[in-house]
């Protein structure tokens, strides 16, 4: 199975089987040769833990800034630093403070601030963390 195959198996299955089958899946059934991305990783500690484990990069969506979202700032500090991206998932969950509307990557910024007040760091090493693992899992040099 190809990575992007892989990607967008993990997307169908982390939304429609669950969380035990798409650990499984990964562990037992695919044979993962290079991790991919969990695409809007829900903010799952069980699935983060083992996804990371796996070796899988982990994509953080709108929904962390959240404010029913409960355990987003525990999620952000599990994800370390090298295996950490961010996404619009437009033209979906939109970050607050633009929740309900439609979303695009200016509204990337959001995402990013809020990572960067969990980690204690700045909004532009936020910004050059995730392009470097973008160009990483992608293997591609962005600038």
């Amino acid at each position: 199975m190809t990575t992007s195959c892989m990607i967008f198996a993990v997307v169908i299955l982390a939304r429609t089987w669950g969380l035990d089958d798409t650990l499984n899946i990964l562990r037992n059934i695919v044979n993962v040769v290079k991790p991919g991305v969990f695409h809007c990783c829900p903010l799952n500690r069980e699935l983060v833990k083992q996804a990371l484990e796996l070796g899988f990069f982990i994509s953080l969506a709108g929904v962390i800034t959240f404010k029913n979202s409960k355990n987003a700032n525990e999620i952000i500090e599990m994800i370390p630093n090298d295996r950490i991206l961010i996404e619009t998932d437009s033209p979906y969950l939109s970050p607050e403070p633009n929740r309900g509307k439609r979303n695009d990557s200016r509204n990337l910024v959001y995402i990013a601030e809020k990572i960067a007040n969990v980690k204690n760091i700045s909004i532009e090493e936020v910004q050059k963390i995730t392009l470097e693992n973008a160009e990483k899992l992608y293997n591609i040099k962005i600038f």
